[in-house]
């Protein structure tokens, strides 16, 4: 990777969304020129995209030009993406050296996919996955990465990145190739955002029953389960915005469930998925939007004429 030998390496991010700008934007104010491609997108996402300083390119200008191609997309585009950016490399840059890094909420088997896309050509490939939030002042969401048994040394380089602003966290070790990040993903997205689609499903069945009932659900988690109170606060808010986006992600879990679990236990996530659809259907202001924001202000009020979390 030449421009990396000499000066910081210039790196594409693919799409500027929440997460993709804000890692942009870190990887800029560490000295990195970071490419995007604004094709398409909303006024919203150009605007974001300009504010955290992304040059807008082309596939076939990030082909010739990137060090490193960041995917951070929703799940259901990952594969089209890598698929483009293939066709882009093969007429536009063969030969030359550029590692592509799937940081999806994609299952194992879908990385996979997405990793064969580039065996015939010379880019190399990094499984990632983010477990956090987007970057800010005094925050960073954690880089995990696996690669080929016989490709270290790209995962030293991924490592590298870290001197620009990215915390990375290499999976090494026995048995660990490309789909290991990417599982370690699902297991904990299952874990944090099933716990948030439980949640909300449960507050709609309660509230369906009776608004008596969701008021008594709300009083004995105080009286039982106080922590699970608090983090329905937190978590549910904070979900909804994000709730389309974890359709997809909810749909790979399940897949990676039922590829090494089994399929009746895949149905657990897969009804989450339908969870999350159905609040993305209700928003802004639908019945079950107002339902769990009703829920929360009430649960938010006791907590705190009870002297705060316990």
């Amino acid at each position: 990777m030449t421009s990396q030998s000499t000066s910081a390496p210039i790196i594409a991010v693919i799409a500027p969304g929440a997460m993709g700008a804000a890692v942009g934007h870190r990887l800029v104010k560490s000295g990195c020129t970071v490419l995007t491609t604004l094709e398409g997108r909303s006024q919203a996402t150009i605007d974001r995209a300009r504010a955290a300083g992304l040059q807008d390119a082309t596939l076939a200008d990030i082909a010739r030009r990137a060090d490193w191609v960041l995917s951070i997309l929703p799940p259901s585009s990952a594969l089209a993406l890598a698929e483009a950016f293939q066709e882009a490399y093969a007429g536009a840059a063969a030969g030359r050296t550029v590692a592509f890094a799937d940081c999806n909420a994609v299952s194992p088997e879908t990385v996979k996919r997405v990793a064969r896309v580039f065996e015939a050509s010379a880019v190399r490939f990094v499984d990632a996955s983010i477990i956090g939030g987007p970057p800010t002042d005094g925050y960073d969401p954690v880089f995990y990465a696996s690669v080929r048994p016989e490709d270290g040394r790209l995962l030293d380089e991924f490592v590298g990145l870290g001197k620009y602003g990215l915390k990375v966290s290499p999976l090494r070790g026995e048995g660990a190739g490309i789909g290991d990040a990417s599982a370690l993903k699902m297991s904990y997205a299952g874990m944090t955002k099933g716990f948030i689609g439980l949640a909300t499903t449960m507050v709609l069945a309660a509230h369906a029953s009776s608004p008596a009932t969701a008021q008594a659900l709300l009083h004995e988690l105080h009286a039982s389960q106080p922590a699970f109170l608090e983090r329905i606060t937190r978590s549910i808010p904070s979900m909804l915005p994000k709730a389309y986006r974890w359709v997809g992600e909810m749909e790979e879990i399940s897949a990676f469930v039922r590829d090494g679990v089994g399929e009746g236990e895949a149905n657990v996530h897969h009804g989450l998925a339908s969870v999350y659809e159905r609040v993305e259907r209700s928003l802004p202001d639908g019945e079950d939007v107002d339902v769990l924001k009703k829920f929360v202000e009430e649960a938010k009020a006791v907590i705190k004429s009870s002297g705060g979390p316990k």
